[in-house]
C-alpha cells in the first residue's frame, strides 16, 4: 500500500478539533493522486494530452476513530481491482505515531481511524462519457507505489 502524510490543520476540524468527517475525503484524494504522480502520471497531463480524467464512482467508508488538530496522518491507497474503465481503491488512514514507519502501518490496531473503498472512473474529459483505460496506464496501476 502507498502511504501519504498528511497533517490535520485548524480548517480541517470542527469547533472541538475533530476533523470533520467531510474532510476525509479530501485526505483520500490526496493520497490517489500522489500515487498516481508517484506512478509518473499526472493528472492534468492526462487531460490535456490523452483528453481522459478520473471521477469517483462510489465510496463506502467506515470512520472507526477520530482524527484531531495537529496530528500527523498516513493516508493509503492501493489498487484492489481492475476493470476497462474503472480502478477500485482500498484506502485508510491512520495515525502516524501508531506505528514506527509508514510501511508498517496497517494492523487494524487503535491507530486505524478511517478505511474505504472507492471506484474511480475513467471518463473521456471533453463528453465526460466512460472510457477504456490505455493499456500503458493500466500496467503502471500493476506497479506497487
Amino acid at each position: 500500500m502507498f502511504y501519504w502524510p498528511v497533517r490535520v490543520y485548524y480548517e480541517d476540524t470542527d469547533s472541538g478539533g475533530v476533523v470533520y468527517y467531510a474532510n476525509y475525503l479530501k485526505y483520500l484524494e490526496r493520497a490517489r493522486t500522489e500515487w498516481l504522480r508517484n506512478l509518473g502520471v499526472e493528472q492534468d497531463v492526462l487531460a490535456r494530452d490523452v483528453g481522459l480524467i478520473f471521477a469517483v464512482r462510489s465510496l463506502t467508508i467506515d470512520y472507526l476513530r477520530p482524527a484531531r488538530f495537529n496530528e500527523q496522518l498516513y493516508v493509503g491507497a492501493a489498487v484492489s481491482g481492475r476493470r476497462a474503465a474503472s480502478l477500485d481503491f482500498t484506502q485508510r488512514v491512520v495515525r502516524a505515531d501508531s506505528q514506527p514507519a509508514a510501511e508498517a502501518v496497517g494492523d487494524g490496531g487503535d491507530g486505524e481511524l478511517c478505511t474505504a473503498l472507492v471506484r474511480i472512473v475513467c471518463v473521456d474529459a471533453e463528453t465526460l462519457r466512460p472510457r477504456r483505460i490505455p493499456d500503458y496506464l493500466l500496467a503502471e496501476t500493476m506497479r506497487e507505489g
